[in-house]
Parts: C-alpha cells; structure tokens; sequence
C-alpha cells in the first residue's frame, strides 16, 4: 500500500535526499491508513521544540464522534534526523515536504523530501513544458504508425 502526494511535485521542486519517519497514530487510524483513506496533498511537516509533526494530513476515522481527523500527528524520527532536517532548512530556505505514506510490515512510514516551493509563473513553465513534450510525443507515434 502506497499512497502519493501528487501536488508535491507540482508545488515544490525537491531536492532528492529523503528521510523515513514513523507516525504516531491512533487505531482507527491506523486501520484507515491501511484501507487507503489518507490524503496528505494539503498536510506539511513542522518542527516544534525538537520534535516533528505531521500538520493537516487528513485522516478521516469511521465510528469515533467528535474527531478531528486533520489533527496533528507526532513523527517519530531520530534527534540527528531532524537536527539535519532543520539546519539544511534554515541554510537553504527549504521546507519539508511529505511525499508518500506506505506500510512496512505492519508499521505506517511516511517519506519526507526537502524541497523549494515553486512560484506561480515556475508552475505555468513546466505546465508548458509538458503540454509541448506531449504533442511532439503525439507527433512521433503517428509518424510512426
């Protein structure tokens, strides 16, 4: 089970290396994560008093009234893993974004990237960019046939 985070890439321009972190769930949770009902496109990642945390991620839980299930989770990384993250954060003026949520065994991970967010008219060029590499994509194959 994997589930993506499709705006991150449109969004942000990522810088590769990525850090593996645990989430502290509650059981109903869990069990939606495992079902596949998680969605992560709005969710960030914040650090606060040295600890991560997984802000906005949508997690909604059937049969529990009076849950938030945008909530925020607590993640569970080493202290140099997240004494790295925050100084290449401050030293490049990056953020970290969360990428993808999978399961390792029967343990829930999620994948966190550093990344620069992308400005509007950096949005509109790979916009054009792929519209363009699709028609002479277009082109070629009926070229071809």
């Amino acid at each position: 089970m994997q589930i993506f985070n499709k705006r991150s890439k449109f969004d942000y321009e990522l810088t590769g290396g990525g850090v593996e972190a645990g989430i502290s769930l509650l059981g109903v949770e869990a069990k939606s994560v495992r079902e596949g009902r998680v969605d992560i496109s709005q969710s960030s990642v914040r650090i606060l008093n040295g600890e991560a945390y997984l802000v906005n991620a949508n997690i909604p839980a059937s049969g529990i009234q009076k849950y938030n299930a945008t909530r925020s989770r607590k993640l569970l990384l080493h202290r140099k893993e997240i004494l790295s993250l925050v100084t290449k954060m401050k030293q490049k003026k990056l953020q970290i974004v969360p990428v993808r949520v999978y399961n390792k065994g029967r343990l829930i991970k999620l994948y966190l990237e550093l990344g620069k967010a992308k400005r509007k008219f950096e949005k509109k060029e790979a916009i054009k960019r792929k519209d363009i590499q699709r028609d002479i994509e277009k082109e070629f194959r009926e070229k071809g046939s």
